[in-house]
């Protein structure tokens, strides 16, 4: 019955298609997913307010996730009018978020904010989303489908801060080892970053990039094992996210080696704690922002439900490395 109502609601919508070709700085151009303005068309007039959002997220025992429902709880306030937030976890499974988000949808939440389990599954229900009228924003994942706007963070930008690190601290020379991870937008433009600051340094040999560490402390502790055994000598790790560079630094403590120093990507508080151990051997991370990035969903999603779409639906969020010298500034998430 929930299917049938929903049909009929999709019907009785007028729905007039209008993407946003904007170009500025922000626009997030290595995005796979297509960010249009379109859903909220027959809704979004200056009289409109902002009223409920529903957040579905992958796993809100998470801290990164746990900093999103935060983020966007902040904004609501800051916006007031009593907005109601209801942000649920799929424990990363693609039916369990599919089904939040169809809830979402038939409850008529203003604003939907996902960030998706699955790129592909995900896109029916955001193309019903957007159809029944809902403000649809991806946040953090790129999804193969249209949304109204699209927030990340500059994921390649991460790859690039944080080896450059590298580089500067090995003065150009030396043997670096990229623990990859699960293949997915953000990983690979995280690893193509990298490669494009240690490609200025000759001097520099890659002598691993292909290893899957899974984004996991296991992983991660799995694939350096192996590592270990098989180089003799490693000047440096890239750590595609924190979770596998903490596994790392663990096969490293194992193993009693201390020839390196691991640079990560997220500004974990694991990744804190570890950069805190002055025995251990993680020295930095390319910190993202997901309270940021939440709060700026927020901003996006009320502007275009009061008719004012944004610049560029494509948005980028900067991140900042994070030294054990720069530590005691960093608020974390």
């Amino acid at each position: 019955m929930k299917r049938i109502s929903l049909i009929v609601g999709i019907l009785g919508f007028a729905v007039v298609g209008c993407t946003n070709g904007a170009q500025n700085g922000n626009t997030a151009s290595n995005s796979t997913n297509k960010a249009t303005n379109i859903s909220a068309e027959s809704l979004s007039t200056p009289n409109r307010k902002l009223q409920t959002i529903g957040v579905a997220l992958g796993d809100l025992g998470n801290p990164f996730y746990n900093a999103v429902q935060k983020g966007t709880e902040t904004e609501a306030q800051k916006i007031g009018g009593n907005i109601r937030v209801n942000a649920v976890s799929s424990a990363f499974d693609l039916n369990q978020q599919s089904n939040q988000i169809e809830n979402f949808t038939a409850a008529n939440t203003d604003l939907i904010i996902l960030s998706a389990v699955d790129k592909k599954g995900v896109k029916p229900v955001i193309d019903q989303a957007r159809l029944a009228g809902r403000v649809v924003i991806a946040l953090d994942s790129a999804v193969d489908a249209d949304v109204d706007a699209m927030i990340s963070s500059n994921n390649t930008q991460a790859g690039e801060v944080a080896c450059q690190y590298i580089a500067d601290r090995l003065k150009g020379q030396g043997s670096v080892v990229i623990l990859n991870g699960t293949p997915m937008d953000s990983i690979n433009q995280r690893v193509s970053g990298c490669e494009k600051s240690l490609s200025k340094y000759p001097n520099i040999k890659l002598i691993s990039k292909e290893q899957n560490a899974e984004g996991t402390r296991d992983g991660g502790l799995r694939v350096m094992s192996d590592l270990l055994t098989t180089f003799p000598k490693i000047d440096a790790v890239f750590a595609t996210n924190d979770q596998s560079g903490v596994g790392a630094d663990l096969a490293a403590k194992q193993a009693r080696r201390k020839e390196f120093f691991i640079v990560g990507v997220d500004g974990s508080p694991d990744a804190t704690k570890a950069m805190e151990d002055k025995d251990g051997l993680f020295a930095a991370t390319a910190a993202q922002n997901p309270a940021g990035m939440a709060q700026k969903a927020v901003q996006i999603g009320n502007d275009i439900i009061q008719g004012k779409k944004p610049e560029s639906p494509n948005i980028l969020i900067p991140v900042k490395l994070v030294t054990r010298e720069n530590l005691s500034s960093y608020q974390g998430w």
